[in-house]
């Protein structure tokens, strides 16, 4: 049941306190440990305040206590359907005050509703905030043009009087399809945080996926991994996958559902990214969650302990790769057990073999190359002649199992951004050279041009066991429930195909992308667009070196955990928009609003792009050919950031500054304007 308890008003209003108390008891007891005394005193409170003020409408439509929100993992205190129409009942019983982040949550829960829920796309939604013990209430009421209402303050005395208004500023509908609505689809897309944090608390993938073709090609992909790592343990075999996607299909969410389905089966797993940024925004957001829910159902944990437990789960590769080399040696080119350091020859099971028998690779195109690898170990480690490439040694690492391992290689295509940075082909290459007793499953897409591992799939073809497996592949954007056509409009707009950009971006009905070159303007549409705790900040190229004169400098970094996690007081927040991040801090994460200012590092001219790095006091052509690959990537990857919208910014010249020119600038300007992207 999506809720603890529900019934028509009239019902609500017949039945007795403690036969609801007792519905709801025995429904959160299914779901929970033990029951906190402060609930029940607020189920109470509740119950008694509405059975007071609901007679006007107790033929009107029907209640609902502790309506659930997967994607947030929440649930809200009391639904009301009257007249068709939503209302969304916060109770903060006894409060003084109004808190923003209690405002937020109701907004929230307002917007996921019209978002995800399919039966209230079209219906009002009116958020009311209880605070019982509050000195005044919201006389102003606020209708946005999607129906969902700005939060409505009020306190108990007032309840009755604020419903009664609300409803003055909404269309009556039929209340008879009221049990359609509360069991209404209910499709969410959550953000990789979200979905993180939902994932690691028990919820499964279909709780917090969309329930369309696209979420069902995701939960395929979590089923087929699963049973091959099951398939794995019961013959004894050792096996890799590589799932391949579009950007933000949800590669990074079915790694994360592999991890925690793993750790419910107490067969360890780890999910592991190069992308410090990302590791280190999940780790913080999985850490804080933990102790806030902790904190709720009346437990204890400190932050200290509940980010030691998370880095058993989220890994970065580097630390991985270092627990892995302790009391190791080279022999030969290979990297074997040194027996002498370990006192006693049975911890070689225990130090040198590691934990894990699954290790979960996120963005495994990006892993690094021997030199690459070769010349770290160096310089940070004074580990010299470094024999392996980024993907040999972690086979190599889950190799020394004597029975069976699984890696999963999560593949992104046209996201390279970085120097050393292997692709995909060196993993096939690494299993060509010593691995060839390997179980291979492969995305049927693996052989498509932006992989770019043709040649080494040819290798494939001597292998025992290779199987080509479509649901290995994750064909349709999750990032924005908005646009899911995108990360096409990007592609085509990078590709300088104006006919087909411009007749995508015309698709893209619910997904505002707009056009200015004023950055303040740009600051207030993020303002204005977002709502509730709604995420936006502002994103550029990490070439972006002269956008100083816009208070933007690329050199300074932020932390990202503050920058993604905290809120608009903060002045390291996003959202306190004054540091930007750059496409190395945001790629594999997202926001539900982006501002992406355009520099003139990467120009529009009639013949093609043009590449730029500025360098000393000036702006410096980019002629290698990865490099310019890396830089059209860098745009993509920030151009496909938003969830629900973004605002591109192209400057104004400045003819007093010779690296600022407007022919930097205006032939971008015009570009993206001949798209017809709207002009702010």
């Amino acid at each position: 049941m999506r809720y603890f308890y529900g019934n028509s008003i009239y019902s609500f209003l017949e039945a007795s306190e403690e036969e609801i108390i007792g519905i709801l008891t025995r429904e959160h007891t299914q779901l929970h440990t033990s029951l906190q005394g402060m609930q029940t005193d607020a189920w109470q409170h509740e119950i008694r305040s509405l059975k007071q003020i609901l007679h006007p409408y107790k033929q009107r439509g029907h209640i609902y206590f502790e309506y659930t929100i997967p994607r947030m993992g929440k649930r809200i205190d009391v639904v009301l359907l009257i007249d068709g129409i939503v209302l969304l009942l916060e109770y903060k019983v006894f409060n003084e005050n109004f808190i923003r982040a209690d405002i937020a949550q109701v907004w929230d829960y307002a917007l996921d509703l019209k978002n995800f829920h399919e039966e209230s796309h079209n219906r009002y939604i009116i958020p009311i905030l209880i605070a019982t013990n509050a000195q005044y209430s919201t006389t102003d009421f606020c209708p946005y043009d999607d129906k969902v209402f700005y939060p409505i303050l009020t306190n108990n005395e007032f309840l009755a009087k604020t419903i009664d208004s609300a409803l003055l500023f909404c269309d009556k509908h039929d209340y008879s399809d009221d049990y359609l609505w509360s069991i209404s689809r209910y499709s969410p897309t959550p953000t990789i945080i979200e979905a993180a944090s939902a994932l690691y608390n028990n919820h499964s993938v279909e709780d917090i996926s969309r329930s369309d073709a696209s979420a069902e090609n995701l939960t395929k992909t979590c089923s087929y991994i699963l049973s091959v790592i099951e398939k794995a343990k019961k013959e004894h075999f050792k096996a890799i996958c590589f799932v391949t996607g579009v950007p933000g299909a949800g590669k990074t969410l079915v790694g994360l559902n592999v991890a925690t389905k793993q750790l419910e089966k107490e067969d360890l797993a780890v999910y592991l990214s190069g992308n410090f940024p990302l590791v280190q925004v999940l780790s913080e957001a999985l850490a804080r969650d933990k102790v806030k829910r902790t904190r709720d159902n009346g437990e204890a944990i400190s932050i200290g302990a509940a980010r030691s437990e998370v880095k058993s789960f989220i890994q970065m590769i580097h630390h991985y790769r270092d627990t892995c080399l302790e009391g190791t040696k080279v022999v030969d080119g290979k990297i074997v057990a040194d027996e002498s350091y370990f006192r006693n020859p049975n911890n070689l099971k225990k130090s040198y073999v590691p934990v894990d028998h699954v290790a979960i690779f996120d963005e495994a195109q990006r892993a690094w190359t021997k030199s690459a690898l070769a010349n770290f170990m160096n310089r940070k480690k004074g580990y010299p002649n470094f024999p392996y490439s980024e993907p040999e040694y972690l086979i190599s690492c889950l190799d020394r199992h004597d029975d069976w391992a699984v890696i999963i290689c999560l593949v992104g295509g046209g996201q390279e951004i970085n120097t050393g940075e292997a692709g995909i082909s060196e993993w096939i290459d690494s299993l060509h050279r010593d691995y060839k007793g390997w179980h291979v499953y492969i995305s049927n897409r693996l052989s498509d041009s932006e992989y770019t591992a043709n040649q080494s799939l040819e290798k494939l073809k001597e292998h025992q066991f290779v199987e080509c497996e479509p649901s290995l592949h994750l064909a349709v954007s999750l990032r924005s429930f908005r646009a899911e056509n995108l990360s096409l409009f990007v592609h085509k707009l990078l590709d300088l195909d104006i006919s087909g950009a411009t007749r995508v971006y015309r698709s893209l009905h619910n997904y505002p992308i707009v056009l200015t070159r004023s950055l303040d303007k740009a600051k207030q549409w993020l303002r204005d667009k977002a709502r509730g705790s709604e995420r936006y900040g502002m994103i550029v190229s990490h070439e972006a070196q002269r956008l100083k004169p816009l208070a933007i400098d690329v050199r300074f970094k932020p932390d990202v955990v503050h920058w993604f996690l905290d809120n608009d007081e903060d002045v390291r927040s996003s959202l306190y928009l004054e540091d930007v991040a750059t496409e190395f801090d945001i790629q594999g994460l997202e926001m539900d609003w982006t501002c992406v200012v355009w520099d003139g590092d990467f120009r529009y001219t009639p013949n093609g792009w043009t590449h730029h790095s500025f360098c000393g006091d000036k702006w410096q052509n980019i002629n290698n050919i990865d490099r310019k690959m890396f830089q059209k990537n860098a745009y993509r990857v920030l151009l496909t950031r938003a969830r629900q919208g973004m605002i591109i910014v192209v400057p104004e010249g400045n003819v007093n500054d010779f690296t600022r020119k407007s022919e930097y600038y205006d032939p971008t300007y015009e570009y993206l304007k001949s798209i017809g992207i709207t002009l702010l």
